[in-house]
């Protein structure tokens, strides 16, 4: 299990990238929203769309759920 986050500020293409712990690209505590511990990115995006329908993992940590 792994703690995942959305990034409360959405990237040029409208994007919230879900992030996991430990990611270099992390957003800063005040612009993201935890999403819980999952035992994948699917699910973690999979709740990330409950706050922003247009979100996406992220390139580098979730790279399995990013759609590009």
């Amino acid at each position: 299990m792994a703690s995942y986050y959305v990034n409360k500020n959405a990237q040029l293409n409208g994007d919230h990238e879900v992030h996991v712990t430990g990611c270099s690209f992390m957003p800063d505590a005040g612009n993201r929203i935890y999403l819980g511990d999952f035992s994948n990115c699917r699910d973690a995006v999979r709740e990330a769309k409950k706050h922003y329908p247009q979100s996406n993992g992220c390139y580098y940590c979730s790279r399995d759920c990013h759609t590009g």
